[in-house]
């Protein structure tokens, strides 16, 4: 017969429940110091209260102007723009390099999976540094072309314009989609693949019949991570420096820091913060919706 275990009497005046709710104070209390606290003023000076709400009044003016503004509206269609395209670009990169890592044998492939781990762990303006030695306008690729071809002017312009962003946002976050995608892989049983091609089946037909299926899931995570993040990016646009192509960051940035409009600045940080908490709800419903589902099939 097992011995039986006598719990200590818990203190009196107080149950062990109400004592473990009292764990919950101390992350509160840095939350808000953080973030709640900055994100209240923030808000409030984008309201119109300032810092002493005492001689302000609170006012949905600031939005209003600010969202009938042209420049707002030119840096959120370029926001979205290249978050969409960026994120496009690295799905359709992430799931091919992906496939040819996982079902393509050659010398390296495991190197090659180990060193994705790695590159996402470097900062973004890297790449913008490192596209702008080659295709800049004094770069290897234009100096290059210039003096062979006897050119006056880099034929090459491409990277000062919204595609040399998208270019260079596909080059950071690809890998972020072909992490989930290889573990993804790893999972499917290459028996399923071997008897349909025993069957006759061509590799488009097994990649639409039984890799696809199996890899959705991390497509929609992966890709509404990197919409996430694409919307957000603020190094890449300021390194490459693209002309008239002004995303939402890189406004608040110039209206908060250039021309000191502290109230617009505020105005279009709630709008963004807005649309990035939108757009990670909708990342953690695939992600969840993605988890159900596969629980069920497993």
């Amino acid at each position: 017969m097992a011995d039986l275990v006598i719990a200590p009497p818990a203190p009196a005046g107080r149950s062990p429940a109400s004592w473990r709710g009292l764990w919950i104070a101390p992350p509160l209390v840095v939350l808000a110091a953080i973030f709640f606290y900055p994100f209240g003023l923030i808000a409030l000076q984008a309201l119109g209260g300032g810092t002493d709400s005492s001689t302000h009044t609170l006012t949905l003016a600031n939005f209003a102007a600010v969202l009938h503004s042209r420049q707002f509206l030119s840096g959120l269609y370029h926001t979205i723009a290249i978050a969409v395209s960026a994120s496009a670009g690295c799905l359709v990169l992430g799931f091919v390099f992906s496939l040819v890592i996982a079902f393509v044998p050659f010398p390296g492939a495991r190197f090659v999976g180990r060193l994705i781990d790695t590159f996402i762990a470097l900062p973004t303006f890297l790449v913008a540094l490192a596209f702008t030695f080659v295709y800049g306008s004094a770069g290897l690729l234009n100096q290059s072309l210039m003096t062979f071809f006897h050119l006056s002017l880099p034929p090459v312009d491409f990277l000062y314009t919204q595609w040399g962003v998208v270019l260079s946002e596909v080059t950071v976050y690809t890998p972020f989609i072909m992490r989930p995608l290889l573990a993804c892989f790893s999972q499917i049983d290459n028996a399923q693949i071997e008897v349909a091609s025993s069957l006759g089946a061509k590799p488009l037909r097994i990649i639409r019949q039984i890799i696809l299926p199996a890899a959705l899931p991390a497509l929609l995570a992966g890709g509404s991570l990197c919409l996430l993040l694409t919307v957000n990016e603020f190094g890449i646009v300021l390194f490459i420096g693209a002309k008239d192509v002004i995303t939402l960051p890189l406004l608040i940035y110039g209206k908060a820091i250039q021309e000191f409009d502290y109230t617009t600045a505020c105005v279009i940080a709630v709008i963004n913060i807005a649309l990035s908490l939108g757009l990670y709800a909708c990342y953690r419903t695939v992600v969840s919706l993605c988890g159900g589902r596969r629980a069920a099939l497993g």
